[in-house]
Formats: structure tokens, sequence, C-alpha cells
């Protein structure tokens, strides 16, 4: 008599996996304020500066606070949730960011504002790295940690996106105050729910903290960030750039010659034997450079030269943003079929493509016919490019190390963000005053200089992709 096999039915999720997948959307919450804060106060600025009597170089303080303070200590930042819990610090970060917000949104003078986004830059230095490792915990498996990371990548991709389109919704109908304000009740939600998501740390770890290696990299990093922006201010030759530019290169210099001696080193130099994290960070950093340059001449080359108003602006981001988030739940499945390293080097030429073909648009630009294409070409590579280059930083990394191998990830972001800025920019704006001198009216001049500055972000973007090919395929 033959027997019928019984179907078997799929197991169902159970609440632990159900629980975790929830604690993600909660931390990806965080990560996209962290990322959102360094673009959505840019088109407040006017606004901002009017009501609170800056001049330019002071409203150049509100978004330079903010990242020298972020790029400068995410390091420690990571550091210290690897040895004092991840959910600890992450919580603290969250905390101080919330009232950091609820301070600036509040501010009547400008010393109020600079310090509350000093204060946010601390915050999130203290989160974001943090965030990344209570990810790598909650998701050990292969599989689920590319899911996981999918998610993750797009998040950061569509908080830079978003900062444009949701800066001018907001500046347009409720004021400059409400690009800050906007955090708090987020970051409220994660204050409540994390707690109930995620386990308690383990007892913390006992140790010296190495104090020389946190002050000489710290000291290096926010040198290194405040050169770039004085690049931006001053210019390149400017006493105050070369004497920020010596006292990184020193103390970079003397916090290598420290962690190697250090009993228990900051950044133990042996986490860069791991191929994949260290690839996957330089690509960061290139993606980060073009990535910051990129939003930033948008958003003046739509407002300058086309005439669009803040409100208008934002809204032209949303086929790129929407690209960026239907790929980013995609690239997991892409990644699986065809690999990391593939799906990378892919990811970094449509963006290299996309880039390319904005830099022909003209003074005189449509949004459907010049600007709609390429931006949902970068969006796909853009989208690819984050998920792929997060898993790689933090491939193969221990538990007890991934506080810093996300701080190792964010700082890449932040410092390749603040150079792309400060060289890209600088070339836009010679090509401009070139052209300028020579008689051309100012919206062609303008458009020529965005039209290098998008040029060069593709060869950068290009650049990423061959550093891509060094990684090692799973």
């Amino acid at each position: 008599m033959t027997t019928t096999p019984t179907p078997v039915a799929a197991p169902a999720p159970t609440a632990r996996s159900t629980r975790r997948w929830l604690a993600l959307s909660v931390l990806a919450l965080a990560q996209f304020l962290v990322v959102l804060d360094a673009s959505i106060v840019n088109i407040a600025l006017p606004v901002l500066g009017a009501q609170l009597s800056m001049d330019t170089a002071a409203l150049a303080w509100v978004i330079t606070a903010y990242v020298l303070a972020l790029g400068g200590l995410l390091l420690l930042g990571g550091r210290l949730a690897d040895r004092y819990g991840h959910r600890r610090i992450f919580l603290i970060g969250t905390a101080g960011f919330v009232a950091a917000s609820g301070v600036a949104g509040l501010s009547s003078t400008s010393e109020m504002l600079l310090a509350a986004r000093a204060l946010q830059g601390v915050s999130a230095a203290l989160l974001a790295p943090s965030a990344l490792a209570l990810l790598t915990q909650l998701f050990p498996e292969t599989g689920d940690r590319t899911k996981a990371l999918g998610v993750w990548g797009g998040v950061a991709g569509i908080g830079s996106a978003a900062g444009v389109l949701l800066g001018g919704i907001l500046t347009a109908t409720l004021g400059w105050q409400s690009v800050f304000f906007v955090n708090v009740p987020i970051g409220a939600v994660v204050l409540v729910t994390v707690p109930l998501l995620v386990t308690r740390d383990a007892p913390a770890t006992h140790g010296g903290l190495d104090i020389p290696g946190a002050a000489t990299i710290t000291g290096a990093l926010v040198a290194a960030v405040g050169a770039l922006s004085a690049i931006e201010q001053v210019g390149l030759s400017h006493p105050l750039t070369l004497g920020l530019v010596a006292a990184a290169m020193v103390l970079g210099v003397a916090f290598v010659l420290i962690e190697r001696r250090a009993a228990e080193p900051l950044v133990p130099l042996q986490i860069f034997r791991n191929r994949n994290l260290t690839v996957g960070n330089v690509v960061m950093l290139l993606i980060g450079a073009a990535m910051v340059a990129l939003f930033f001449a948008l958003s003046v080359y739509m407002q300058a030269v086309l005439g669009y108003d803040a409100l208008t602006t934002g809204l032209t981001q949303l086929p790129l943003a929407g690209a960026l988030v239907i790929v980013a739940g995609v690239v997991p499945a892409v990644i699986t079929r065809i690999g990391t390293k593939t799906t990378l080097i892919g990811s970094l030429l449509l963006l290299a493509g996309g880039l390319v073909w904005l830099s022909f648009a003209p003074a005189e630009a449509q949004f459907v016919t010049d600007i709609l294409g390429p931006g949902i070409l970068i969006g796909i590579g853009m989208g690819g490019a984050f998920v792929t280059t997060t898993q790689l930083s933090v491939d193969g990394v221990e538990g007890g190390e991934s506080g810093l191998a996300g701080g190792l990830v964010n700082t890449s972001q932040q410092i390749g963000g603040a150079l792309g800025l400060a060289l890209l920019g600088t070339v836009a704006a010679l090509r401009t005053e070139m052209l300028l001198h020579d008689g051309v009216a100012a919206p062609e001049a303008l458009t020529s200089g965005f039209s290098w500055l998008f040029l060069g972000t593709a060869i950068v973007a290009v650049i990423a992709a061959i550093a891509a090919g060094l990684a090692r395929e799973h």
C-alpha cells in the first residue's frame, strides 16, 4: 500500500525572529536620523540665518559643528560601545541626540544653536557605531545579516537623499525650527522601543581605556575634518588650513605609534588585515565623497540656476530616493546570486553612468528630460553600493570589535563627505569663476561648474569600483 507523504509546512517565524526584525527597523530609524541630520539643515540655512542674524561664515559652522564632533568622535564612540555595552551606549547617544535636537529647535541665538549642533554630533558619534554593532549581533547568520544590512544600507542612502526633500518641505511649511524638532518624536520612539526589543548588555568589560590613543585619533580626525572645511571657507593655502593639515598628520602618526605599543589599543591595527573590512572602508570613503558633493550641488543648481523653490527642490529628489529604496530591498537577493564584489562593482559603475549623464544637464534643463533619468540611475547605483559596502565593512568582524567596525565605516563616510565637498566644490567654484571672468552669463557659468563637479563624482565612483575589485569574494 502506497502512502502519500504529508506535506511539511514551513516553520512559522518565531517570536525571537520577529522581535529582532522589529529591533532592526528601530535601529535603522535611529541611523536614518543621524544621516538625515547631516543634510536636512542645508535648505533651511538662508531662513535660519536671517532670523538669527548669522552671516555666511557663521552659517557654515551650523554644518561644521555637527560634522566635526561626529567625524572626530566616531572611533571613540565605537570603542566605548564595545567596552561598556552596545545597547547602553546606543541609548545614551540617542537620548543626547533627542535633547540636543530640542535645544537646537528652541535656539534664539547663534551661540545656542552651534552648541546644540556640536552636542548632536557628539551624541551621533555614540549612537551610529553602537547601532551597527547591535545589528551584527542580532543577525549572526550570513543570509539574514545580508538582508538586514540591505535594510541598513538602504536607510543610510535614503537619509542622505531625504535630507533635501524633508528640509524643503519642513522649512517651507513649518519653519526652520522643524528640521530639528522632527528628530524629537522619532528619537523618543527609539528610546522607548529599543529596551523592549534588545536584550541587556553583558557585564561591562573591566580594563583600561586607551586614553592617549583616543586623544590623538580624535584630535587627528577633528583637525582633518576642520582642514577640509577650511578649504571651502578660506582656501587651500591659508595658514589655518595648512596648520590643521599639519596637526592632523602629526597626530595621526602619533596615534599609529601609540596603538602599536598599547596593551589594550583603541584600534587594534591588525583589524586592517581583514581585507574586506579595509576595502569596504576605502570604498565607503569614496562613496561618501561622491554622495555629499552630489546632493550639495543638486540643491544649489536647482535653486540658483533652475529657479526652483525649496519645496520643489525637495520634491525632485523623490524619484532618486524611490529608486534607492527599491534597489536596497532587492540587493540582498542579487548578492546571494552573483556575490558581493560583483554586485558592488556593478552598482558603482551604474552610479558613475548616472553622474556622467547628469553632467550634460544644461542651464535651462527640464526635469523630465534632463534630470529624472540620471536621478533614477544614480538612485539604483547608490542603493546597491551602500548595501554592499556596509556588508564588506563588517565582514568577518567578531562581536568584541563590532562597535569599532561600525565606528570605522561611519568615520570613512563622514571623512569622505567632507573631502568630496571640499575638493569637488573647489573645482566647481574655480570653473565658475573662470567663466564669469571671461564674460559668460552666471547661469551658464554655474552650470558648467556643476557639470565639472558631477564628472568629478563619476570619476570617484569609478575609482571606488576599481578598489572594490580588491575584495575577496565568498
